[in-house]
């Protein structure tokens, strides 16, 4: 039998608003509560206990542990009743407890793309943008209007200040506290969070330190070397760094970094002293 022919399995014991939309494998555990504005997507399992409410929408293949919250009110005191969203992707992992809530202000989503695991305990607070392919270790507390970019590894434990932006492809340590960007491809540790260098092993594992005959991770650590290890300011670091023809990689390091030293954002973690 093929997924699009699979029924739904609703569990005699789970509560469904018959408003829910629920495509063809969809898989209801005991427990679980699926509110009327609900739309999950092919071959999603939903565990036991589970809570799904408000304007939420699921892809496909998705895999929701037991006593996972999704789509409740933003933990906002603005918040005063807009119909906001939650939308998730495809192939996600959300394990047991997660949580994710509502954006705050009508016509927002909080919006998680595809192929991420968020491990035990998580939460997500409104207004989050998760890419693709982010792994979130247990208990990691992700305030309101949080980007993470695709590929960003995240140790447990920690908690991660409102406005902040998380890289591609960046590695943040267990425990490290974040109150400031973490730029793309970087290991960030500590408490304070300070920036170790970048992520080798990530970087290597991705296939990027082989592109381009290795020239782009050469050009990579040269860049890098220029904003955190010169005696130029970020700014002045960028200027020089922006003469030349940049790939990809860099590309991205530097207008990461140009858009976080601008005004309104938390500005770039700093790197630890190499003094």
């Amino acid at each position: 039998m093929t997924v699009e022919q699979a029924p739904v399995q609703i569990h005699p014991q789970a509560v469904v608003d018959p408003k829910a939309e629920l495509a063809a494998g969809v898989v209801i555990g005991p427990g679980a509560v699926v509110g009327p504005d609900v739309v999950i997507g092919e071959n999603s399992w939903i565990g036991p206990h589970a809570v799904l409410e408000g304007r939420l929408t699921l892809g496909r293949d998705n895999k929701v542990f037991a006593g996972a919250c999704l789509g409740q009110e933003p933990q906002d005191l603005k918040y005063c009743g807009a119909p906001t969203e939650v939308v998730i992707g495809d192939g996600n992992t959300l394990r047991e407890c997660v949580t994710i809530n509502r954006a705050t202000d009508e016509g927002e989503v909080t919006r998680i793309g595809n192929g991420n695991l968020l491990m035990a305990y998580c939460h997500l607070g409104h207004n989050c943008e998760l890419g693709n392919g982010i792994v979130m270790s247990n208990a990691i507390q992700v305030a309101g209007h949080v980007i993470i970019e695709d590929r960003a590894v995240i140790g447990g434990c920690l908690g991660i200040h409102q406005f902040v932006h998380v890289g591609g492809m960046a590695m943040v340590g267990g425990m490290t506290r974040v109150d400031r960007d973490v730029p793309p491809y970087c290991l960030v540790e500590g408490h304070p969070g300070r920036v170790r260098g970048l992520n080798r092993v990530g970087l290597r594992r991705s296939g990027l330190a082989r592109q381009h005959d290795g020239r782009e991770f050469k050009q990579l650590q040269e860049i890098w070397t220029l904003l955190y290890r010169s005696d130029l300011v970020i700014a002045e670091g960028l200027k020089q760094a922006q003469q030349q023809e940049l790939l990809p990689a860099a590309a991205h390091l530097c207008s990461f970094m140009a858009e976080s030293i601008a005004d309104g954002r938390r500005g770039p973690m700093p790197a630890l002293s190499s003094r």
